[in-house]
């Protein structure tokens, strides 16, 4: 029985890789800020799946709870197979007029907590010549994202990081994904004031779906999982056209005209 420990698994993606990995008979660490949430998630997924569920609130905002993480799993000498970096969010709106707090507390989650948590557990995974981490990016990470720029230029980090660790650790007997869905029905367009504009208004795909199709790719040990077949020529078309084309094309996609 392995263990896999999530990040943001209180709602969205993160939940449903809870869930998917609970089916597969594996024990979780769930990581989030509401406990509420974390607990009602926990309970359910006992119930239903009999596997150990810990839970951890902590804001991955704050180094000393990204590191609180890691103590604990020390502590109580579970070993982490599988490392989901998942929490992250956006934010809509002109970079000028952003609020810098905004930007900061997006740039910790989105790279330095993940970054972190990456560097604490694949030491582990090195000497075990073993383990599994996926790192949530996205479609953003392939272009610039005009009205979220911030946010594009972090899961680009994400997603380089991702294929250069994978690179690294392949001889090691560990994979590194970086899972790339598109616009994805959950919290996060409403957490970055985004419902209205263009990239929400039309049929996206569940965040079940988006989790199901992840958990098949980490287990491949796919690099680069881009979910969707329109979501893979979008994220390859910055291959073929101007970058400048490209830039104004998502403006208009992100525009809530």
């Amino acid at each position: 029985m392995a263990t896999a420990l999530i990040t943001g698994a209180s709602s969205g993606i993160g939940l449903e890789l809870a869930i998917e990995f609970a089916k597969h008979g594996d024990d979780l660490i769930l990581v989030a800020r509401s406990e509420a949430k974390l607990k009602e998630l926990a309970d359910a997924i006992k119930a239903k799946y009999k596997v150990a569920v810990h839970i951890l609130v902590k804001d991955l905002n704050d180094d000393k709870h990204i590191d609180e993480v890691h103590t604990y799993t020390l502590m109580q000498n579970i070993q982490v197979d599988y490392l989901v970096n998942n929490a992250g969010f956006g934010d809509f709106g002109a970079f000028a007029d952003e609020d810098w707090n905004r930007i900061n507390s997006m740039i910790d989650v989105n790279i330095k907590a993940l970054t972190r948590l990456s560097w604490l557990y694949v030491r582990e995974m090195v000497q075990r010549k073993k383990g599994r981490i996926m790192n949530v990016a996205s479609t953003a990470a392939f272009q610039p994202g005009p009205y979220m720029a911030v946010y594009y230029a972090t899961k680009s980090y994400v997603l380089l990081l991702s294929e250069a660790m994978a690179n690294e650790l392949k001889d090691h007997g560990i994979t590194v994904t970086a899972l790339c869905p598109g616009a994805t029905e959950s919290s996060f367009a409403d957490t970055a004031n985004a419902r209205d504009t263009k990239l929400f208004q039309r049929k996206i795909p569940s965040s079940a779906e988006v989790a199901a199709y992840g958990y098949k790719a980490m287990m491949k040990g796919k690099t680069v999982a881009i979910h969707g077949a329109t979501n893979y020529m979008l994220a390859q078309s910055i291959r073929f056209f101007p970058r400048k084309m490209v830039a104004a094309v998502i403006a208009k996609i992100h525009s809530k005209d």
